[in-house]
């Protein structure tokens, strides 16, 4: 049996310029709510990640938001905050992060600007370290993340990647192909997210 209870989605706080992007962030929602998952990301109800809450909800999933206090006026509104399952406010983005991965056992990246790319940075660098082995996939909508992607084949090749075996993200276009890959993953026992918590770093 897979161990994956919910999955964090990184993504933009704005739509972008493609629609694709949007509709995107919704269908890996329902796909989440329908595979009985929880969707745990950073609050925000507006762009991608409005549309991502917003297809879970609609399917009946589980959402839980969290956000720091700053953002709150900025990437949120109070209404729609109020419908979320659970809102948990932090006092910076540092405790935004540690508390997105202890809720998370996988980590989706939808499109998204310089924060979207920080977050699953961090989560593969804390992958390289050996702190976790939770899925990590990037949602390569529309090729959205081949410049990143040959960015770390590049790192890899260059000799700059030493665990390579441990920075291996899944990636997937098609965002009803995402929650399926990621319990295949944990099932085979290679990637399965484990209850481990990062330190402070």
């Amino acid at each position: 049996m897979s161990k994956i209870r919910s999955i964090c989605v990184y993504c933009g706080s704005s739509p972008g310029r493609d629609p694709i992007y949007k509709q995107s962030g919704r269908l890996l929602g329902r796909s989440i709510a329908a595979h009985g998952l929880e969707l745990v990301y950073g609050g925000g109800t507006k762009g991608i990640m409005g549309a991502v809450a917003d297809g879970v909800m609609s399917a009946g999933g589980r959402v839980t938001g969290i956000i720091p206090k700053f953002l709150m006026n900025k990437e949120a509104t109070e209404h729609a905050l109020g419908q979320l399952s659970e809102l948990i406010v932090t006092e910076d983005m540092h405790e935004r992060k540690h508390k997105m991965f202890e809720r998370s056992d996988a980590f989706v990246t939808l499109p998204g600007g310089i924060g979207t790319v920080e977050e699953i940075v961090e989560i593969m660098t804390w992958a390289q370290l050996g702190r976790h082995r939770k899925p990590m996939v990037f949602a390569n909508v529309n090729g959205f993340w081949n410049p990143m992607l040959a960015l770390i084949d590049h790192m890899k090749a260059e000799g700059f990647v030493h665990t390579s075996h441990l920075v291996n993200p899944l990636v997937v276009e098609n965002p009803d192909e995402i929650v399926p890959a990621i319990l295949n993953a944990a099932a085979r026992g290679d990637r399965e997210g484990d209850g481990s918590i990062i330190e402070r770093m």
